[in-house]
């Protein structure tokens, strides 16, 4: 199958259907392709997708009136990608994305036409776009609207970090080595990294490469996890003997991490409201060597799964907008909507309110989630701190991130890591 044509089915899976990019790869991905194809096909959706809010205007630019059948958008859209973004000679990337169009003979001549006047025009085209923020920074214009409010200063900077390709970023399990030795390795095996300071645990590859390949993944001496994922854990004060509840926890990163940081603890329960996803848990944790009590439950809904007795610490890894992963998962920008972030807020408080009543007295709160608004973040615990008196937040170390009204920030591509927010809370006697 050719495979422009088999990236623009992927795609309108995306764009059309709203289905994560990983899903639709994981369904077209079949025995007729190579690994040489399958790595293309990916390039290519994770590229269209990521300047998706680009490379649609420039398509309006170039046609007097928008194309109806969603596949040859795409098609279109894969072309201006091969020749603005990708190491593909430009009368190949013309001649192959024509051909990609396949059964529809009536679009050749178009998408023909369509890439050879982007060919010609290629530096008129792109000041065009630049004058509008949206299609400047590739991003659709609710979310840069949003981003500018909350972040008025740094709005161009997080667009553009968006952008970027993401570092492939380690956890060491520090009860079978140090970060030093596993760094060793890792050079002895061709593999250039660098550590963090301010996350102890951190190991950045210089280059990404397959995880089969990584020296002690496999027997789960590292671990493939941003650096900012790697703070929940340490904020948790974990100690032997605790009874310790991770919630939202598939696919199980932070979740292993805990146990990792503190083999002693008196139990560990992983819950996930997705059975699916909570097998990523399972096996993430048998590659570590590790146990946890793994249930499916909804977290808002403790009743229908918990046994009464309270947890000395909970980490509360809320499901929210994942504006501050974008670069990891570029569809994101077309699949959130303006509407969904009062919806995923809302949802937050809920769950927040029922981790509370699971909290044992003196017990620890740790509220994360990878986005960059503050809907999503200070305004969450702002509003649960009004509505507790009992609970008092603990000031984070001011090793990473922002300070903000409650809890720190930290932005795409700060320090390479990803856009994560955390809060952390103590129950008091009320």
């Amino acid at each position: 199958m050719n495979t422009r044509a088999a990236a623009a089915d992927i795609l309108v899976e995306v764009v059309r259907e709203g289905r994560s990019l990983t899903s639709a790869l994981e369904q077209a991905f079949t025995n007729e392709f190579s690994a040489k194809d399958r790595t293309f096909i990916q390039a290519v959706c994770y590229g269209v997708l990521r300047w998706y809010w680009r490379l649609n205007p420039l398509l309006a630019l170039l046609t007097r009136k928008p194309i109806k059948d969603d596949r040859i958008r795409m098609i279109a859209l894969i072309g201006f990608y091969q020749i603005g973004h990708m190491r593909v000679a430009p009368h190949a990337a013309v001649s192959e994305t024509v051909e990609a169009v396949q059964y529809d003979a009536w679009a050749k001549p178009l998408i023909n036409a369509i890439l050879r006047n982007y060919q010609r025009n290629r530096e008129e085209l792109e000041s065009q776009l630049d004058a509008s923020p949206s299609s400047a920074l590739a991003h659709p214009q609710w979310l840069y609207d949003k981003i500018r409010r909350d972040w008025p200063d740094q709005v161009e900077s997080i667009l553009k970090a968006n952008n970027e390709h993401p570092p492939l970023t380690l956890r060491a399990n520090l009860t079978k080595g140090s970060r030093e030795q596993f760094q060793v390795k890792l050079n002895e095996a061709g593999m250039a990294s660098l550590s963090l300071e301010q996350v102890p645990t951190a190991i950045v590859l210089a280059e990404a490469t397959s995880t089969e390949l990584i020296p002690g993944f496999k027997s789960g001496e590292l671990s493939v996890q941003d650096a900012a994922a790697q703070i929940a854990a340490t904020l948790l004060d974990l100690a032997p003997g605790q009874r310790v509840l991770d919630l939202c926890a598939a696919p199980g990163g932070k979740t292993c991490h805990i146990l990792e940081a503190c083999p002693e603890l008196s139990e560990l329960v992983a819950l996930d409201v997705d059975a699916v996803r909570l097998e990523r848990v399972k096996s993430n944790l048998t590659r570590g060597g590790l146990t946890a009590h793994l249930i499916t439950g909804d977290a808002t809904q403790p009743s229908s799964w918990w046994d009464g007795s309270p947890f000395d610490r909970i980490l509360v890894d809320a499901p929210c907008s994942a504006t501050g992963v974008i670069r990891r998962h570029p569809d994101i920008k077309v699949l959130r909507k303006p509407q969904d972030i009062a919806r995923l807020a809302e949802t937050q408080r809920m769950i927040l309110e029922a981790a509370w009543t699971m909290l044992a007295p003196g017990g620890t709160l740790v509220y994360a989630t990878c986005s960059v608004l503050r809907q999503e973040n200070s305004d969450v615990i702002s509003a649960f701190l009004g509505e507790h008196p009992e609970a008092k937040e603990s000031l984070l170390p001011e090793i990473f991130g922002q300070a903000q009204p409650h809890g720190r920030q930290i932005l795409p591509g700060t320090d390479g890591m990803d856009g994560f927010f955390y809060a952390r809370l103590e129950k008091h006697p009320a």
